[in-house]
């Protein structure tokens, strides 16, 4: 869990920084694929996080397969030059791992509960 937690939080900064640099530049092009690869294994490694829900997947895996989805559109999109579509599933993967994020920060969820004491 903590290894999760801690990968999510890098691609959330970069994620960040790379709505805010220019775009199509070799160093987007070059944190883009970082940014996918990690996002694709914190999205992978979250089905193996079943201990919160009697060992079943959660609606949160919902958000996983979604993320997965526009990932695969994304790369998909810019190799075949369709930039719009491109950015769309770049935006849509970060609100998917920004969702995720303040979906833990629930008073019921374990983070939730550490941070505000099961409120």
């Amino acid at each position: 869990m903590a290894v999760h937690i801690a990968a999510a939080l890098f691609p959330v900064g970069l994620g960040t920084a790379m709505l805010a640099l220019p775009k199509g530049t070799g160093r987007h092009k070059a944190t883009g694929r970082i940014w996918v690869a990690v996002m694709a294994v914190v999205a992978i490694g979250s089905f193996w996080i079943r201990e919160f829900n009697d060992g079943a997947p959660s609606a949160i895996h919902l958000l996983s397969v979604g993320t997965l989805a526009s990932l695969a559109l994304a790369v998909w999109a810019v190799r075949n030059g369709r930039i719009r579509t491109h950015k769309r599933a770049m935006v849509g993967a970060f609100a998917g791992l920004v969702a995720a994020g303040l979906f833990t920060l629930a008073p019921d969820r374990e983070i939730g509960s550490l941070l505000f004491g099961g409120l």
